[in-house]
C-alpha cells in the first residue's frame, strides 16, 4: 500500500498569487505546493481523498485515469471546488458514478453546494454516488477507520487506511488531537499529517503541536502537508528529527 501526495499546500498554495513565495525559496521545485489531496492505493484499489481545485493537473502528473472511490474530509473550498473534474473519472468508467463517501454534515454541504454531480440534470447523468462515510468501511483490500476531527467550527474526517498488516493514517485540518484521534493514529507505519507553520493557528496545528504528537504516537515515517509559504522545505528538512520529512506534491511514501 502506497500514499502519493497530490498537493500539498494549503488554501492558498505556494506561491501565492502575485508570485508571493514568503520564506520558500522560487529556485526548489519542492516549496511549489498545490492544495492538500491524497491517493491511497494498492495493486487492486485507489483511493482519492478530496478533491481539490488542483486535482485535474495533480491527477495528470500522477497519470491516474481510474479510482475506486472518492472520500471528503471536510467541505472547505480547497477540498472540494474540484469535484467537476470526477466528470471525466466517471466517463473512464464508462458512465458509471463514482462512489463517493462523506461524514453527515459534510455530506449535506455537499449535496447542498454540488446538487448536479450527485443527481445530475438537464440532460446530465450523476457524476458521484454519494453516501455516509462510516466509521469503519473497506474499498477493495483496504480497510479504512474514522475519527471526527475538531477543525474550527466544524470537523473533518481523519482517516487509516490498512491493507496486508500496513497502515497509513492521513490527518489534514485540525486544532487538537482527541482521544479518538490518538486511538486512530497509533502506531502507524506512514502518518501524513497537516502542519500549517510554526507559529500557532486556530484551526490548524502548528509545527511543534505536531512533532510532539510524533513523539507520542511514534509512526515509523511522517510527512507533512498543508504547508503555507513560511516553510520552506529545505530549512525544514535541515531542522526535522528522524523519522519525519517535509511533504511536496508527488512524494509517494510506501507502507
Amino acid at each position: 500500500m502506497k500514499i502519493r501526495l497530490l498537493g500539498s499546500g494549503t488554501s492558498s498554495g505556494v506561491p501565492r498569487i502575485g508570485n508571493q513565495w514568503g520564506a520558500c525559496d522560487p529556485h526548489e521545485p519542492r516549496n511549489r505546493r498545490t492544495r492538500a489531496s491524497v491517493l491511497v492505493s494498492t495493486d487492486t484499489t485507489t483511493i482519492l481523498v478530496d478533491t481539490s481545485p488542483d486535482m485535474r493537473e495533480q491527477l495528470l502528473a500522477a497519470n491516474v485515469g481510474h479510482v475506486d472511490a472518492v472520500l471528503w474530509t471536510h467541505d472547505h473550498a480547497d477540498h472540494t471546488h474540484g469535484i467537476d473534474d470526477l466528470r471525466q473519472l466517471m466517463h473512464l468508467r464508462g458512465g458509471e458514478p463514482i462512489p463517493g463517501f462523506a461524514r453527515p454534515f459534510t455530506h449535506r454541504q455537499l449535496e447542498q453546494k454540488f446538487a448536479y454531480a450527485f443527481f445530475g440534470g438537464d440532460g446530465y447523468r450523476p457524476t458521484v454516488d454519494l453516501q455516509p462515510l462510516p466509521d469503519s468501511l473497506r474499498i477493495g483490500d483496504i480497510h479504512i477507520q474514522v475519527a471526527d476531527q475538531p477543525h474550527g467550527n466544524i470537523s473533518s474526517a481523519g482517516l487509516r487506511f490498512d491493507s496486508n498488516d500496513k497502515s497509513i493514517g492521513y490527518a489534514t485540518d485540525f486544532h487538537e488531537m482527541t482521544k479518538e484521534m490518538r486511538a486512530l493514529y497509533n502506531g502507524l507505519d506512514v502518518w501524513i499529517v497537516d502542519a500549517l507553520r510554526r507559529a500557532p493557528h486556530p484551526t490548524h496545528p502548528h509545527l511543534a503541536q505536531v512533532l510532539g504528537w510524533v513523539g507520542e504516537l511514534v509512526p515509523k515515517r511522517s510527512a507533512l502537508v498543508h504547508m503555507d509559504h513560511t516553510m520552506d522545505y529545505m530549512s525544514l528538512a535541515a531542522e526535522l528529527p528522524d523519522g519525519v520529512e517535509p511533504g511536496f506534491d508527488g512524494l509517494e511514501m510506501v507502507a
